[in-house]
C-alpha cells in the first residue's frame, strides 16, 4: 500500500519547464513566485527552483527577500532543498550565498538536465 503524499514542487523561471513532465506549480514572474510561495506558506515544499533573470527586468530577488525575511523573522519556509538552475553564474553565485547564510539547503543546478526549453 503506497500512501505517501505527491510530492511539492515549485519552478520559478520565465521560460524553462521540467524536461520530465514531473507536477510542479510554476510561476513565471517574481511576482507570482511570491504569491506561490505565499500560497504555501505553511506547508512542506520538497522542491523549490530558482532562475535568477525573469526577463525583461524582472529577477529572482523579490522571492529570495520573502525567503529571506521569513528566516530572519525565525519562521523559515520549510523546504527540503532549493535548485538554483539559473544560467546567470553571477546571480546564482549571490543567490546560493544569501540563501545559504538564513539555512536553506540550496544546490547547484546550472545545467541540469531537468530544466528545459520546451516546444508549447
Amino acid at each position: 500500500m503506497n500512501d505517501s503524499k505527491p510530492r511539492r514542487i515549485v519552478l520559478v523561471d520565465d521560460l524553462r519547464s521540467f524536461a520530465d513532465g514531473r507536477s510542479a506549480e510554476v510561476a513565471r514572474s517574481s511576482a507570482a513566485g511570491v504569491a506561490l510561495l505565499e500560497r504555501h506558506r505553511d506547508e512542506r515544499l520538497d522542491e523549490l527552483w530558482l532562475d535568477h533573470d525573469l526577463g525583461d527586468a524582472d529577477t529572482i530577488w523579490p522571492v529570495v527577500e520573502v525567503l529571506e525575511r521569513a528566516a530572519f523573522d525565525g519562521r523559515p519556509f520549510d523546504i527540503g532543498v532549493i535548485h538554483v538552475h539559473s544560467a546567470n553564474p553571477t546571480g546564482a553565485g549571490k543567490m546560493v550565498q544569501a540563501l545559504q547564510r538564513w539555512g536553506y539547503r540550496v544546490r547547484i543546478a546550472s545545467g541540469s538536465a531537468a530544466v528545459g526549453y520546451l516546444d508549447e
